[in-house]
């Protein structure tokens, strides 16, 4: 008698617990991540976009004590002593140059500016990034005409359980995400020039584990 009492009393502990199990598990999915597309669709008409952590050095003609070089934050946006929190991030340097004019023209009369890049990293839209069996998987800053030999070199190669023939390329064209096929065992093990291909800033390379 003592043990069906500890039995029921055993399952109405657990009931609580299963019951908040069985609730997580049908939680609905978290949103697919919003892949921003690159506005680059030709690798020839390529121009660089500024994006957060990189280097930039502004110079104001004539005014050295407002230039200097400043670190993009986090959310794109830089600080100097005239003008606070300008958004840069996703623009080219002569873009800013000209934003930076306008700004300083309240304090300065025709102020003329020029911004440069000296540490570069990108927007995240603008990068590479392998993932899977590489050696050293990464995101990289988009060069212009880099092509896929160029990555792999950067990412050291494969490992020895990829399947470089199965690798695929993800990439956003005219807003549909579209896969395609890459042979980078032909590529970087064969040497066939022919699997060479031209990249795309935002180009996302993911290799696979080779069955064996």
């Amino acid at each position: 008698m003592k043990i069906s009492i500890l039995k029921k009393a055993v399952k109405l502990s657990i009931l609580p617990l299963a019951t908040a199990i069985a609730a997580c598990s049908v939680a609905p999915p978290l949103p697919m991540a919003t892949l921003k597309p690159s506005e680059t669709v030709n690798p020839q008409q390529y121009k660089y976009l500024i994006g957060p952590n990189d280097e930039l050095n502004v110079f104001v003609w004539g005014n050295p004590e407002i230039s200097g070089s400043f670190t993009v934050r986090p959310d794109g946006m830089i600080t100097t002593s005239l003008v606070e929190d300008i958004p840069v991030s996703g623009k080219t340097p002569t873009q800013v140059a000209r934003e930076f004019e306008k700004v300083l023209a309240t304090y300065i009369r025709d102020p003329i500016v020029s911004v440069s890049v000296t540490e570069f990293k990108g927007p995240f839209s603008e990068q590479i990034r392998v993932i899977g069996e590489a050696a050293n998987p990464k995101a990289l800053p988009y060069v212009e005409d880099m092509t896929l030999l160029d990555v792999m070199i950067q990412v050291n190669g494969l490992t020895e359980f990829a399947d470089g023939n199965r690798a695929t390329l993800a990439r956003i064209e005219k807003g549909k995400y579209k896969e395609y096929g890459l042979k980078i065992d032909d590529l970087i093990k064969d040497g066939r020039v022919s699997a060479n291909i031209d990249l795309l800033p935002g180009d996302i390379i993911v290799i696979p584990e080779a069955w064996f």
